[in-house]
């Protein structure tokens, strides 16, 4: 004990509301299932690799950790071994989920207390031990550790299929006395002939089939029809009534709701609850089967081929943590391009922050490293069960929990959209980088808008910077027309049942198509124009100034139905390997072309329906664009402006900002405010930056602080003055040729963004690469044609 005793003073508790990290190192992906374990500072509580423990003793003088090594060992099923659970969510890595690990396992532990610097090891636990080391390590193992609190908190803030609110008409349901009672067999659709998927009106009775889905299979939307028709809000799925609830849709309220009197309003039809099992599949359970059906995860996942195994540096995996596929795909992809490889790996770390867990810039290296290194990407040890051997891939837990952290969506254990995220990572590198090298750099272009007047022919450039080039899908360009009509009809020939996805026909689109529908004219209503000093049609154009040296790509499958349901783009688009997008390069200003005038102030005071606006924020969206709807719509109603918003959510500046045409202030004009200039300086930034974003944002200094951040590469350049008045800010791009090659792309299974499941494939060495999660293989098939963000890189 003798090697312990000078230490004894550095050995601490935690029993204040110190953190302890005992699953995971906080600079590399080492974890107690690791070939070495972690080891837990017993002063700092950190967690750290065995490689890095040294490091950080040589720099904090900390000698003293507890050693956590856990074996992997397997449970023989018995008799009495619960059966494994069918999934009830459109989840993998969560409760009720797919669980990609099947078999059932349990973990041998082990403890000991190291001392350095000669790795002194102390079994645990000991009777010689010191009071205040027995003290310490048994606080440390009976921590909760932060990550996994976070996850819980994740989980707690995460939608569940299941998890239903009480319907608002479920206390005072309207009943008609029509003297109705419904049998409890042989039931059929009062519309058609469908005896599946049939759903029971409880005001008076009525039995109809329910909505089509995306696959044809479903029903022939006669039961939503009906409610257009009459007004009856709720309806229970026949099938589903069991003692302890039933499928219950508002057709008003647009959800699966709760009817906490449905015996009652059952009883209203005849129908004993209690005498009743279910006989269909939940609405849950359809969603599932025909997302695992239909084929598209299949060809995605590209199930049936004998995919080769890959291993070492650039073929680590990533674990599900419950939904976070979208972060693994994108993250694999990102770290694919040499600007990330080179800016976040290195072989060690200079300095240790005061919170290491916290520090973007050591958690994208730690990352990188982890991903890179091929430290934990090794084949497994030959004669032994794979499946005892510790886990392929890392769990990038600590990296999820931080980039995540305050954000309503990505700090939840729900589905996401992968392109939301991928601009949520470049928002995070702008507000981390700056004054040092940025690697988003490499996707940065500057797009230029121009929008022309009908009447006096003069035009106005606009320019902004974009990170992601976003095409929209013109199904009116589908090649094969004829096919998919022949494969219509037939769907509805087999009446609502699932085809072998092997027929499945998909209309098929060229990129090309999306291109040029991304490059046509639209036409702006209402446009006010300076030279004529009034409202009237405009033809805007978008083209783009700079060629980046990657360019990330995403197509708009995302959309609404024209029943407001939110859907996906079923469809096969034609990506070419070469892309030339020379055709759509800005020019600016051309000859011959004669500018509009820069107005002074306002021409007019402009009058908005704050009740409107009010009620389109009520429903989530946000204020800025709720203004430029019920401005662009004329005051004419929520139906037109909620239109407005479904027609622009994808719009640049959707949610920048509303200021009316012509209402710019000269420049000169504007008065800071100096107590926000005060508090905008007091967060490090300087006067000139501080009164740029309070001009931009009318002297509101929360708004401003959000602008600096969303506007980085305008803070630390100098700003040119235009004719007029109007400042710019003189920024740099990379520019090249409009000629790329398709490096990546990450694709998406299911129906919306928030459920299925993201894979991505990655060109490396000549060859495709799929990554799904921690699973890295040499790609057969990679489906390109079904992808949704395609990554090309400049030639």
């Amino acid at each position: 004990m003798e090697d312990l005793m000078p230490h004894l003073a550095k050995i601490k508790a935690p029993f204040g509301q110190e953190k302890v990290y005992k699953e995971e190192c906080a600079f590399s992906f080492d974890n107690p299932e690791t070939e070495t374990g972690l080891y837990v500072c017993m002063s700092t509580f950190l967690g750290l690799g065995k490689k890095y423990v040294e490091w950080f003793y040589n720099k904090t003088g900390n000698a003293v950790f507890l050693h956590i090594r856990r074996i992997r060992k397997e449970i023989e099923k018995t008799s009495e071994s619960p059966p494994e659970k069918k999934p009830t969510k459109l989840a993998i890595g969560v409760e009720g989920g797919f669980n990609p690990d099947e078999k059932q396992f349990e973990f041998e532990e082990t403890i000991s207390i190291v001392i350095l610097p000669k790795w002194k090891v102390i079994p645990y636990p000991s009777p010689e031990l010191p009071d205040i080391a027995k003290i310490s390590a048994e606080a440390i193992m009976g921590a909760e550790d932060p990550l996994k609190a976070a996850e819980a908190a994740a989980m707690a803030n995460t939608w569940e299929g299941e998890e239903r609110k009480v319907s608002k008409y479920a206390d005072n349901l309207k009943q008609l006395d029509n003297g109705r009672k419904i049998p409890p067999t042989g039931w059929k659709c009062e519309m058609c002939d469908l005896t599946a998927n049939l759903w029971l009106n409880l005001t008076d009775g009525s039995i109809l089939c329910g909505r089509r889905f995306f696959d044809g299979s479903g029903g022939n939307n006669h039961a939503v029809e009906y409610y257009k028709k009459t007004g009856y809000p709720l309806a229970v799925k026949l099938g589903t009534i069991t003692p302890e609830g039933a499928d219950v849709y508002s057709y008003d309220e647009d959800d699966m709701v709760l009817d906490p009197h449905l015996d009652k309003h059952l009883a209203h039809f005849g129908i004993n609850i209690r005498a009743l099992e279910k006989t269909e599949k939940t609405m849950m359970e359809l969603e599932i089967d025909i997302n695992q059906k239909v084929g598209e995860w299949d060809v995605i996942q590209e199930a049936g081929s004998k995919l080769c195994p890959l291993y070492g540096p650039g073929y680590t995996g990533m674990r599900n943590l419950g939904n976070s596929c979208y972060l693994n795909s994108t993250m694999q992809v990102l770290f694919s391009i040499p600007d990330f490889e080179k800016r976040y790996t290195t072989s060690s770390f200079e300095s240790i922050p005061n919170d290491p867990t916290s520090d973007f810039t050591l958690q994208m290296t730690k990352l990188g490293n982890g991903l890179l290194s091929g430290d934990y990407s090794k084949s497994p040890v030959e004669g032994v069960d794979e499946r005892l051997q510790p886990p392929s891939g890392i769990r990038p837990q600590m990296f999820k929990t931080l980039v995540g952290k305050g954000h309503p969506e990505f700090s939840t254990k729900r589905q996401q959209d992968a392109q939301e995220f991928f601009l949520h990572i470049i928002n995070i590198l702008e507000k981390n980088t700056r004054g040092t090298v940025n690697p988003a750099d490499c996707f940065k272009f500057q797009v230029e808008d121009r929008v022309q007047c009908t009447q006096s022919n003069k035009v106005k450039y606009t320019s902004r910077s974009e990170y992601c080039l976003s095409l929209p899908i013109p199904m009116e360009a589908t090649t094969n027309k004829d096919e998919v009509a022949m494969f219509e009809a037939k769907k509805l020939e087999a009446q609502g049942k699932i085809l072998d996805p092997k027929e499945i026909v998909r209309p098929k689109i060229p990129m090309s198509a999306c291109i040029e529908s991304f490059a046509e004219f639209e036409t702006v209503e209402d446009f006010y124009s300076s030279a004529i000093k009034g409202k009237t049609l405009a033809k805007k154009s978008t083209r783009l100034s700079t060629f980046p040296d990657y360019l990330m790509v995403h197509l708009k499958k995302f959309t609404i139905g024209d029943d407001w349901v939110p859907k996906k783009l079923d469809i096969s688009v034609d990506v070419p390997d070469n892309l030339d997008l020379s055709s759509i390069r800005g020019r600016g200003l051309q000859s011959g072309e004669e500018e509009l005038p820069q107005e002074a102030e306002a021409p007019q005071e402009v009058q908005l329906d704050e009740s409107v606006v009010f009620q389109l924020v009520e429903m989530g969206f946000p204020m800025e664009a709720c203004k430029k709807a019920v401005f662009n719509t004329n005051n004419s109603g929520l139906e037109s402006a909620m239109n407005w918003v479904m027609e622009h959510m994808e719009d640049p500046d959707f949610n920048s900002p509303f200021v009316p045409p012509g209402s710019k202030p000269k420049s000169g004009s504007f008065v800071p405010s100096e107590e926000g200039v005060a508090m905008v300086m007091a967060m490090g930034f300087s006067r000139d930056q501080a009164v740029k974003a309070l001009k931009n944002t009318d002297n509101n200094v929360e708004r401003a602080v959000d602008w600096i951040f969303s506007h980085t590469d305008e803070m630390d350049t100098p700003m040119e003055t235009e004719a007029g008045g109007d400042t710019v800010p003189n920024t740099t791009y990379r520019d090249g040729e409009g000629k790329y090659k398709l490096v990546a792309f990450i694709s998406h299974m299911g129906t919306s963004t928030m459920v299925g499941h993201y894979v991505c494939h990655i060109k490396k060495e000549g060859r495709w690469v799929i990554y799904n999660d921690e699973k890295v293989a040499l790609s057969e098939h990679p489906p390109r044609d079904l992808a949704y963000l395609y990554l090309y890189q400049r030639l």
